[in-house]
This record gives structure tokens, C-alpha cells and sequence, in this order.
């Protein structure tokens, strides 16, 4: 039996939460809190297996009580369940060492499915929060890359794209190379599709 403790300062929705999970087979709710320090003092007594962890309550954030918790070392996974989408609550969540980050407005299914896979050892990071968070992302290209880069975006070859910017074959395969690089792809879809989705290019 999993055991979960709920960290939520919305007692309607803390409560909505423990009577959700406590209907799976394999789940059980062992303590809630509305507010942070409450939560850390309890989490560290009752040693559950999952804390779900609210950003923003009183006294102590979710983010903070997580940092705490793997400053004593405390042997459990952490949910942080979140309404905003932004990029230092996802980089001080990701510093914490959270093995899931959700949006509130998720269905509770995927919370459920969640929680177990991150007892089996997957960090789970919801997608709609992260596509939001990287369109932050500060653009990593230089001019003539994003030139390159909108050159092969009408599907010109390496040697076409040469002869459109007076530049050798060889350089512009160099220039493709980093753009792969800089942007941790590996074709050249891939890295205008991560461009398109950021706003580098149109």
C-alpha cells in the first residue's frame, strides 16, 4: 500500500484529493496540511511514500518544503502540483529534485497514473506546463544560423543553401552542425520545430 501525504491550502480541493486517492486499491492517505511547515514537520514524522506538494501556501511553499525534505534526506517522492507556469517555479522545482511537476487543472487520472510511475522511477514533468516554460527559452542562435536555419526551412539542400548565401558547402554543414547542436537535436525538423515553437523564426 502506497502511503500519500497532501500538502493543499484550498481545503476544498485537499479534501477533494484525499477522497480521490483513497479510492484506488492501492493508495492511502495518511495526512493533510494547509500550510507548509505543518506539512514539512508531519511529512518528516509520518515518512510517507509520496508527498503532493502545493506551490503557494502559507508559511512555507511546496517548493520550499521540498528542499527541506532533501536537505534531511528523507526517502520519498514529491509531487508539486501548481496554477502557474512559470520558468523559476520549474527550475527551483527541478533543483529540489521533484520526481513530478502537474498543472492543477489536469484530470485526477493523470495524477493517479503519476504517482505510479514515479514510484517505478520516472520523473514526470506535465507537457503543456514545459511547452509554456520554453517558450522563455532565450534564443541560442546566431543571425547567420537563423539564416541558415530559414534557408533549409524550404527544404533546400546543404549545396542549394550554399549557393543562396555565397558560402561554401563545407560551411554551411558546420553551421547546420551547431544549430543541432544548440538546440540538442538530431535533424533538421527537429531543430525547426523547436525554433517555430519558441518564436526564433516564423
Amino acid at each position: 500500500m502506497t502511503s500519500i501525504y497532501i500538502a493543499e491550502d484550498q481545503e476544498m480541493l485537499n479534501s477533494a484529493l484525499s477522497a480521490i486517492l483513497n479510492l484506488e486499491d492501492d493508495f492511502t492517505v495518511i495526512g493533510n496540511a494547509t500550510e507548509g511547515q505543518t506539512a514539512l514537520k508531519e511529512i518528516i514524522s509520518l515518512k510517507p511514500d509520496v508527498a503532493i506538494l502545493d506551490i503557494e501556501m502559507p508559511q512555507m511553499t511546496g517548493l520550499e518544503v521540498a528542499k527541506e525534505l532533501r536537505l534531511t534526506k528523507q526517502d520519498l517522492k514529491i509531487v508539486i502540483l501548481t496554477t502557474f507556469a512559470r520558468k523559476i517555479y520549474f527550475e527551483l522545482a527541478v533543483a529540489a529534485q521533484v520526481n513530478a511537476y502537474l498543472l492543477k487543472d489536469g484530470p485526477t487520472d493523470k495524477l493517479v497514473d503519476t504517482i505510479h510511475k514515479i514510484l517505478d522511477g520516472q520523473t514526470i514533468y506535465d507537457s503543456n506546463l514545459v511547452s509554456t516554460i520554453l517558450t522563455a527559452v532565450k534564443n541560442p542562435l546566431t543571425p547567420q544560423e537563423l539564416k541558415i536555419m530559414k534557408e533549409f526551412s524550404q527544404g533546400k539542400s546543404t549545396q542549394e543553401i550554399a549557393d543562396s548565401v555565397f558560402l561554401s558547402n563545407g560551411t554551411v554543414r558546420n553551421y547546420i552542425s551547431s544549430i543541432l547542436s544548440k538546440t540538442g537535436t538530431h535533424s533538421r525538423i527537429e531543430a525547426l520545430n523547436i525554433a517555430k515553437k519558441n518564436n526564433w523564426i516564423e
